[in-house]
């Protein structure tokens, strides 16, 4: 399914602020590094999405699920302040070692922790109190409903959650894909929207993105 018709896509990505060299050259290098498997990388347009999304917050304290190359990581690390914290978790090493040398190289490194490891495991371990003010779930998606839930409940009021591709190119809106990974994502979208400690909106960003404040 195409969520955005491919004149407006080419559209949008001309109105946004654009990316600078150094993730456009990020761009490149993971396609070279990781072949088809470069389409996990978060768009330009989202990119700026997210810096934005972290700035309007206000956040000092985020978490990603799902760093890959590190174009998101750098994109939420920019809008925190210079003694902001981003705690990133990814399981692949390989793709990381990309990560951190684009991370050094945009200046960023000293705000980003990377936790390579089961994410849910690297969630758990967080103090419980609800002190953090960004997260970003992109990640496999069987086990979003275990990232929101540690997320949320670590959420301070007011805090933002993004999830991204929550319509997995459009299957989820089929009821014909049955897949564990479908059927996750449907569930999670009927739980967060039925969750009273949140609100949140659904938007045809790209492959579909929930944002979801804490009340």
């Amino acid at each position: 399914m195409r969520i955005l018709d491919p004149v407006a896509d080419e559209y949008v990505a001309t109105h946004c602020t654009p990316a600078d060299d150094l993730l456009r050259e990020l761009v490149a290098a993971t396609r070279e590094a990781t072949g088809d498997t470069a389409r996990m990388q978060v768009s330009a347009d989202e990119g700026a999405f997210l810096t934005m999304l972290v700035r309007l917050v206000g956040a000092r304290r985020a978490v990603e699920v799902g760093v890959f190359t590190g174009y998101s990581s750098i994109c939420i690390a920019r809008g925190l302040p210079a003694d902001g914290h981003l705690l990133a978790c990814d399981v692949n090493d390989e793709w990381a070692a990309l990560a951190r040398e684009y991370w050094h190289r945009a200046g960023v490194a000293d705000r980003i922790e990377l936790a390579i490891g089961p994410a849910a495991d690297t969630l758990r371990a967080l103090p419980a109190e609800p002190d953090l003010d960004f997260a970003f779930i992109d990640a496999d998606k069987v086990n979003y409903p275990v990232y929101y839930e540690e997320i949320v409940r670590r959420l301070r009021p007011g805090g933002l959650v993004v999830l991204d591709n929550v319509f997995l190119g459009g299957r989820v809106l089929d009821p014909a894909y049955q897949e564990e990974h479908h059927r996750a994502m449907r569930d999670l979208n009927d739980l967060v929207v039925a969750d009273e400690r949140v609100e949140s909106v659904m938007l045809p960003v790209r492959d579909g993105v929930t944002l979801i404040r804490r009340r």
